[in-house]
């Protein structure tokens, strides 16, 4: 009996064993021996972080094609090099990220109600998207902490999420349980193509500001002591803060929060301690740049818009030339701003810094005479941004302006930075109200001319920087206001020797919303002078774009500006953008040198996604809710007044720069005066040296 229970049992062994070897044969699985090898390769946390179950689950993505080489987000560089060694790809270094974290509010920011539910983000967003007052802040339960698996997160002191950058592993875990977006994976690339939206914490510095620069966060930087770190944040927007910080009109002070209590922070001439620091320190800081892509961009115009589009390109990893007509790069940041307001040294000194980045420049060449788009499309240029500024002068459209002695303002200056001969006589008048004829007023005094300034409208109309006109009129330059020329009287010999304005009035305010000048009939007086400048606007000169025929391909704008996307900068061409005065005619710096960056972002894009896109969430205009100008708690303290390094009677003679940048003692005031603003919040009742909020500030001055 027992021998036969085992013989039967032997048999159905074996039968199995035959029907296992069958199947074995027939219903064969094959697994890729890749799979395993880059299994062994990988960290072996089994953390989960790079979004799958564990190192074998992440081995069979990369095998799969559904993940890169760099898969592994706590394994860094030297796993990634492994990975795609397995999996013969070639690999190079990945760019840095970190989880950033957009919110300045916290427990700064009012509550709607108290929530006593459960304590999650998430839950708390449910209902009526959160109790705080500031519609897009941190609602502070900490959710993303309990998220982060490598303890990079914590709560800080002020309600909101701090990030330790050496122990994140841009897994994306956190950014994922925000129901905010408060926070984002970003790296260099993210950090320089983002363009400000309605949901980033913009307090209304930010949202006025053209070149759309991180400025709380700069002016934190700087009151922590870390110019280095401000320097970088600022060079993340615009790459010329040692121009910005002498010439800039800094819009931003207009609508800072501090100017509906006291007078705003000096917001720029912060900017220019930290950029004065790093220039007098004698060693610049690096400037990081992504690997090189080998993709060539041709860059039309060294000015401000041009220099700002190729160093924005060269960070992203392009290879861009600048194609410049005049001697040296600069644009109207040399040839039309004097040396007082901004030593040519200086100047040097910072695009020095620019073009060691690796840009190459060809001076004395001029679009569409040594080259045009297609010659350019032939020597392997894949995008090409023009930038030739705004160079062509308005006409006063009167008798006699074609005398001797009658040019535009542009034209003087230019002369003047270039070192030439001027021409310039005993008695000038410029015309116009802006900073070009502010500036061609204060260099015909130096020059040891009795200047007079000829507006049509008053002081108060005047479109020039306040800064400028006080600086014209300590310097004795004589305004004459509510007068328009009329005609140029000359000389038998064709020379100017006096000019005729009639005397005009105020009536109804035009569509700038400054009131019209009237002229007053029987008013016309002559006023002797043998230089006339006039300053009464420019255009880009876009006759470079037209072929023999007439013809041109890409289109133009009412106001005789290039047209393109205004939010891509891209041209009827796909890969001609524009920005710059060529783009909005004559602005300011700091808005051509946001063009700049846009349009190097847009480019970008081309280059490595196939065309440029951007949120349909940009901000455009300044957010309503965040104009109040109910300030309570804030106290009066005194702003910081920019130092002259030299005096009136000094000025006039010399072509010295003028203003100076504030000292040690008063940027640790100045800085102690910002208020921190985010969307909503600002800081109530700060003292001095409390500016230094940030829970990551190591030093302070």
């Amino acid at each position: 009996m027992i021998t036969a229970s085992v013989l039967v049992l032997f048999g159905i062994g074996c039968t199995a064993a035959v029907i296992l070897a069958v199947a074995s044969k027939l219903l064969y699985v094959y697994e890729d021996p890749r799979i395993a090898q880059v299994e062994s390769v990988l960290a072996g946390a089994n953390c989960g972080g790079c979004g799958y179950p564990g190192c074998s689950g992440a081995a069979q993505g990369v095998v799969s094609g559904k993940a890169g080489a760099d898969v592994c987000v706590i394994g860094g560089d030297e796993v990634a090099i492994k990975v795609a060694a397995i999996m013969g790809l070639e690999f190079s270094a990945m760019e840095k990220q970190i989880a950033f974290v957009d919110c300045t509010g916290g427990i700064r920011a009012e509550d709607l109600y108290d929530y006593s539910g459960v304590p999650d983000c998430r839950a708390q967003h449910l209902l009526y998207n959160g109790s705080k007052m500031c519609p897009e802040g941190c609602l502070g339960f900490g959710t993303c902490v309990k998220a982060c698996q490598f303890g990079a997160i914590s709560m800080g002191p002020n309600g909101y999420p701090v990030v330790n950058p050496e122990l994140c592993t841009a897994c994306g875990g956190c950014a994922q349980v925000c129901p905010r977006g408060v926070i984002s994976i970003q790296g260099m690339t993210a950090r320089i193509t983002h363009l400000n939206e309605i949901t980033d914490c913009l307090a209304p510095c930010r949202q006025r500001c053209p070149g759309q620069i991180n400025i709380p966060r700069y002016i934190e930087q700087v009151a922590c002591g870390d110019y280095a770190g401000a320097l970088e944040t600022i060079r993340e927007r615009i790459p010329m803060p040692l121009s910005i910080g002498r010439v800039c009109p800094h819009p931003c002070e207009g609508v800072c929060r501090r100017g509906n209590v006291d007078e705003s922070v000096g917001i720029n001439m912060i900017k220019r301690f930290a950029a004065d620091w790093e220039m007098n320190s004698g060693q610049r800081q690096p400037i990081p740049c992504a690997p090189d892509t080998g993709r060539k961009v041709a860059v039309v115009g060294g000015g401000p818009s041009g220099i700002s589009c190729a160093y924005f390109l060269r960070r992203l990893g392009h290879a861009p030339t600048i194609f410049e007509s005049m001697p040296k790069l600069g644009g109207q940041l040399r040839y039309g701003i004097p040396e007082y307001r901004l030593p040519k040294a200086v100047l040097d000194w910072e695009i020095e810094g620019i073009l060691n980045l690796g840009i190459d420049v060809d001076h004395g060449k001029y679009f569409g005479k040594d080259f045009t788009l297609e010659s350019l499309a032939e020597d392997g240029y894949e995008a090409v941004f023009l930038g030739i500024g705004a160079w062509m002068n308005m006409t006063l459209r009167i008798d006699g302006e074609d005398a001797e002695g009658v040019e535009t303002g542009t034209e003087f200056l230019t002369k003047v930075g270039l070192g030439m001969d001027t021409g310039i006589g005993k008695k000038v008048v410029v015309i116009g109200g802006g900073n070009t004829a502010i500036d061609t007023a204060r260099t015909g005094v130096r020059l040891g001319s009795d200047v007079t300034l000829m507006y049509r409208r008053t002081r108060d109309e005047m479109p020039a920087n306040m800064e400028e006109i006080i600086g014209a009129e300590e310097e004795n330059v004589n305004f004459l206001f509510l007068a328009a020329p009329t005609r140029i009287v000359k000389d038998e010999n064709g020379k100017a020797t006096h000019i005729e304005y009639i005397k005009m009035e105020l009536g109804e305010p035009d569509a700038s919303g400054r009131r019209r000048p009237v002229p007053i009939e029987g008013s016309e007086t002559l006023l002797e002078a043998d230089s006339i400048y006039t300053a009464i606007g420019q255009k880009p000169e876009l006759s470079c774009l037209y072929d023999e025929s007439g013809t041109c391909s890409l289109g133009e704008t009412k106001w005789r500006t290039l047209d393109a996307h205004p939010d891509t900068l891209q041209t009827a061409l796909p890969h001609v953008f524009t920005g710059g005065d060529m783009h909005t005619g004559p602005a300011l710096v700091i808005t051509a040198l946001g063009e700049g960056r846009k349009a190097a972002r847009s480019i970008h894009q081309l280059l490595t996604e196939g065309g440029p896109h951007y949120s349909s969430k940009l901000q455009r205009e300044m957010i309503p809710y965040t104009m109040f100008t109910d300030v309570p708690n804030v106290r009066h303290r005194e702003k910081a007044k920019m130092p002259h390094l030299i005096e009136c009677d000094e000025r006039t003679c010399s072509f010295k720069e003028i203003e100076g940048a504030i000292t040690l003692e008063q940027v640790q005031e100045e800085t102690s005066r910002c208020l921190r603003c985010g969307l909503t919040c600002y800081d109530r009742d700060l003292q001095e040296g409390q500016a230094c909020q940030a829970e990551d500030c190591s030093k302070k001055p």
